[in-house]
């Protein structure tokens, strides 16, 4: 959400600086019947083909959501959470909210020291900055609402992106450089698939252990990320206050 607030405040930002152009008429890019717009083009194309299959405006943008976090997580992921507002055709509106939660095991002096002092990076490096992700139950939550579509047709695209591969932008391979030294810091299993000397634009980089987790939710939907091997796999406590 803080991502899209900036993207709005630049964009007004820009348009204050540019009083010449503030009576011309600028147009974004109109469509007729739908249109997919997301920050990575493999998971526009996916949220299309779904359209393209018969699926509404909510199939797509769960099998996007799904897509995001293997094309491009920091955007959209599986260990995250986020807000879904709707608008249907006869007008009627809702919002799902599905955002992480503290896990059972928080506690409001959880990132204190004893002397009461906060404990410099510990809410926002490490394995305690994280929440219990709801990303997936929001996306079960919002098929089961208003989805048509079967909910393994809208998971399996991401999988097979996991499995197949996805060549890194110029700003993905910048990322993956630049956060080298926190992936090996902040991991207690090393993931050797994220570790490389210099990660260029057009490598290629599989998620092999994505992909058996979303198998996971494709097969067994809410249950297949919060309960059983993905439960036992992250630390204890998950369960949300």
């Amino acid at each position: 959400m803080k991502r899209c607030v900036f993207l709005l405040l630049a964009c007004w930002v820009v348009a204050c600086r540019s009083p010449e152009n503030a009576n011309k008429n600028h147009a974004g890019l109109l469509a007729d019947t739908a249109m997919v717009v997301s920050a990575h083009p493999l998971a526009t194309r996916i949220g299309i083909a779904i359209l393209h299959k018969g699926g509404n405006a909510i199939d797509a943008a769960i099998a996007v959501q799904f897509a995001l976090a293997v094309a491009f997580p920091a955007a959209g992921n599986i260990g995250g959470g986020g807000y879904m507002v709707v608008r249907l055709k006869d007008g009627t509106v809702a919002a799902l909210d599905f955002r992480e939660k503290a896990p059972g095991l928080a506690s409001t002096k959880m990132y204190l020291d004893h002397d009461g002092n906060v404990i410099k990076d510990l809410s926002t490096d490490g394995h305690l900055a994280s929440g219990v992700p709801g990303s997936v139950d929001g996306m079960v939550e919002a098929h089961k609402r208003y989805g048509t579509l079967p909910w393994a047709s809208l998971v399996q695209p991401a999988i097979d992106l996991a499995i197949n591969g996805v060549q890194l932008t110029d700003r993905e391979a910048n990322w993956f450089n630049d956060m080298q030294q926190d992936v090996l810091r902040y991991n207690t299993v090393r993931p050797s698939y994220l570790i490389k000397d210099q990660w260029k634009p057009s490598d290629t980089i599989k998620w092999t252990e994505l992909a058996q987790t979303l198998e996971r939710i494709r097969d067994n939907g809410r249950a297949g990320f919060y309960e059983g091997k993905n439960r036992d796999r992250h630390c204890c406590g998950n369960e949300p206050r």
